[in-house]
């Protein structure tokens, strides 16, 4: 079972905060193991990579793939931990007494996306989405804030989406199943794209069977959810939701678009569609938001329309792409909320107004918040600018032309409340503000964001690699 020991471990890590929520323990002891264990689970995965094999009858499949992705799952979910270093106190975002309960339901969410990149059998793929989606339900409500109630109104809003999602996905599924007779995707791989090209109902099925991944992706049009769930969230529980789901429901998309045969003309120009709504919703909403995690989330749609334009160029360049920009989507966006965390005095939301001066009370913030914005705006030299540059090379070269014509246009668009919020860290203030002091860890933390975004964007080599091995296993 040393294929399974990054699962294991997630598993183990769960366990261990349940028993540890039983005693009620000190916040700070809790956060302390939370770090520790993080760290163990993303190296059990780094030692992992090479592991190979298939499990439990086949519908759980352990490959090159599923082993990056778990790789860029455990860093995420290790940064989410160290950035929510708040929970030792009941006034930054989350209530001390449930500091357990809390990392438990991260682990066990983690956990459920884990699965998900090594499931290949569509009833194991619900399974894992369940788990995943289940834990998050849970956790929303945690937040701390005194008169503060719309935490309750974003975890209802979440549930309901999701379970439309979900039931969505299972009619979908049942199409397939009844036109293929099997749950399995490597069965499928040989099925499927003739049945896509002769009979509508399997293309209906596909589309339906999307949903929950659209749903995780935020894309248009179940990205609905987004915007009231980032704002009632903690920040620290935003940061999880805004990045790894999203990193569960791309490694999902490439196994699936992979052996849908997407080279047909009905699929390509409906996902299409579905994408440069998604770049053009998200853009367009994000340009009023004056609430930094409403328009992170208004970001995150339209985000999400450029990683299903890298997955519908069906090449090795497109899905290379697809996974070199969600990791760096993961740094960018981290790094934006390791500001928010940090300028937010007790857990409240962060307005463009909050950042007003803030190159004076932190140039350290100022600047990480500067670079990932950057990043995310596609400017050179970010891991965010290589990255849309890769997904528009992959596309010209399909060709989409019209989609890359569209998806450049709301790059523009994007650009300009990006900047907007670079604008407001560097604007003056007259009014005295006190500045913000980062203990030694913050400001190495801080120095991390600046370093990987712009190294990764000025020397993409070793990702690149990890990229082309993951998309060879699957092709």
């Amino acid at each position: 079972m040393s294929i399974f020991l990054p699962e294991l471990a997630l598993i183990l890590m769960a366990l261990i905060f349940f028993i540890l929520s039983l005693s009620k323990p000190k916040a700070s002891l809790v956060q302390t193991m939370a770090l520790i264990m993080a760290v163990i689970v993303f190296l059990i995965s780094i030692m992992s990579y090479k592991s190979s094999g298939l499990l439990f009858f086949n519908a759980y499949k352990i490959d090159a793939f599923s082993q990056i992705f778990k790789i860029i799952l455990s860093f995420g979910f290790l940064i989410v931990v160290a950035l929510g270093s708040g929970v030792k106190t009941s006034l930054k975002g989350i209530t001390k007494e449930l500091a357990a309960e809390y990392y438990m339901f991260l682990t066990l969410s983690v956990t459920g996306l884990v699965f998900l990149t090594s499931s290949v059998e569509l009833l194991t793929i619900v399974l894992s989405l369940e788990i995943s989606s289940f834990a998050l339900y849970v956790v929303i409500p945690f937040r701390y804030q005194d008169g503060y109630k719309k935490q309750m109104e974003a975890g209802i809003k979440y549930v309901m989406f999701g379970a439309l999602a979900t039931g969505i996905s299972l009619y979908g599924m049942s199409y397939i199943f009844g036109v293929a007779h099997t749950t399995y995707l490597d069965e499928l791989v040989t099925i499927l794209p003739d049945l896509v090209q002769g009979q509508a109902i399997a293309i209906i099925g596909l589309i339906l069977m999307l949903a929950s991944f659209f749903y995780k992706l935020a894309m248009f049009p179940m990205h609905f959810w987004a915007p009231d769930v980032y704002e009632g969230s903690a920040n620290e529980t935003a940061g999880f939701i805004a990045t790894l789901p999203k990193v569960g429901a791309v490694a999902l998309l490439l196994r699936l678009v992979a052996l849908a045969g997407v080279e047909t003309t009905q699929i390509t120009w409906i996902l299409g569609t579905l994408a440069v709504l998604s770049m053009t919703i998200g853009n367009l909403s994000a340009l009023v938001q004056k609430d930094i995690k409403r328009l992170l989330a208004y970001s995150s749609i339209a985000h999400a329309g450029y990683v299903m334009i890298a997955v519908l160029c069906a090449n090795n360049l497109g899905y290379e792409a697809a996974i070199y920009y969600i990791a760096g989507y993961i740094l960018m966006n981290l790094a934006v909320f390791y500001v928010i965390y940090n300028v937010s005095d007790s857990g409240e939301n962060v307005s463009l107004d909050d950042l007003r001066g803030l190159y004076k009370r932190s140039p350290l913030l100022a600047l990480i918040l500067a670079i990932a914005a950057f990043g995310m705006a596609g400017m050179p030299p970010t891991i965010g600018f290589l990255g849309k540059f890769m997904i528009f090379t992959a596309a010209i070269s399909k060709p989409l032309y019209a989609i890359v014509i569209l998806a450049v246009i709301n790059a523009g668009i994007a650009a300009y409340y990006y900047l907007k919020m670079v604008r407001a860290a560097y604007i003056n203030c007259e009014e005295d503000l006190s500045p913000i002091k980062l203990g030694v860890p913050k400001y190495i933390f801080g120095i991390f964001f600046i370093v990987s975004i712009l190294a990764a964007g000025i020397f993409p080599q070793s990702l690149m690699e990890l990229a082309k091995t993951a998309v060879n296993t699957i092709l």
